[in-house]
């Protein structure tokens, strides 16, 4: 992860840096969830709208467009009728597999916390 050295404002400086840039990629409000809902499967723009609850079908291309020139995921066109787009996750995209499970244990650990403390 970090490793700590004589220069810790350095080092912390590039840390900070190193998140903004994730961020950058992964931040808002619908991307991880539609790059959770994406790590079960390839799905189809319809089968998203439905799954990731609140989401616009605006904001849904948008972000999957985002996602597609930050190649996180690739979009395939069926030729055949009637013509469906099915998205998928690269390779790359895959590699957020590690912090989504982090991000869902820390949130559902933190779920319970919240409500053992009512």
């Amino acid at each position: 992860m970090f490793k700590i050295t004589a220069e810790p404002s350095h080092e912390c400086k590039m840390a900070i840096m190193s998140v903004h840039d994730a961020m950058h990629v992964l931040g808002g409000k619908w991307k991880i969830s539609i790059i959770t809902c994406l790590l079960f499967g390839p799905r189809r723009y319809s089968d998203m709208l439905r799954d990731v609850k609140g989401i616009s079908g605006k904001m849904l291309s948008r972000e999957l467009k985002e996602m597609e020139t930050n190649a996180l995921i690739n979009r395939s066109v069926s030729e055949t009728p009637p013509v469906s787009v099915t998205y998928r996750l690269t390779n790359y995209g895959e590699s957020v597999k590690p912090v989504i499970a982090i991000l869902a244990s820390w949130g559902e650990a933190h779920r319970n916390e919240v409500l053992r403390k009512k």
